[in-house]
């Protein structure tokens, strides 16, 4: 399946800047209102600003992270990229689920690891880093039903 231009050319943006190792381009490819759903955290992150700040604390805590994979979904405006990397001594393999607006902007980006240790690892070392500055982003609970 083809990628919609617009996803294609914000995904080629992404792949460069973790090529280069440097996000700073990344704010322009997401969308105001974007959400981060994390491995680690039940409620998702809303907000550009959430998005940005844990996929940077990421690439800072991830070493030899690299894509293998990369699936375009029937709607042309979401992909699956297939990764590995290891936090400290522990290796680990993941996805990351990125869906795009018609203009490219990424407007939801989730992310799955395995195994457990792996995942452990990245959430004690994403913590160390942004845990008293991320929770300011947690998604407000949807109102209750009636």
């Amino acid at each position: 399946m083809q990628l919609h231009p617009a996803a294609a050319k914000s995904l080629d943006t992404w792949h460069a800047m973790v090529a280069k190792g440097d996000l700073k381009e990344l704010p322009s490819i997401v969308h105001p209102e974007a959400v981060f759903r994390s491995p680690i955290a039940h409620t998702p992150y809303a907000s550009a600003a959430a998005v940005v700040l844990v996929l940077n604390t990421a690439y800072q805590v991830f070493e030899n992270f690299q894509y293998h994979r990369q699936l375009a979904a029937d709607d042309g405006l979401s992909v699956v990229l297939e990764f590995s990397a290891s936090v400290g001594d522990k290796q680990l393999k993941g996805i990351d689920f990125i869906r795009f607006d018609e203009d490219g902007k990424i407007v939801e980006f989730e992310v799955m690891v395995r195994p457990l240790s792996g995942l452990q690892a990245l959430g004690a070392a994403m913590g160390a880093r942004i845990g008293e500055r991320i929770p300011q982003f947690k998604s407000p609970a949807p109102p209750a039903a009636s």
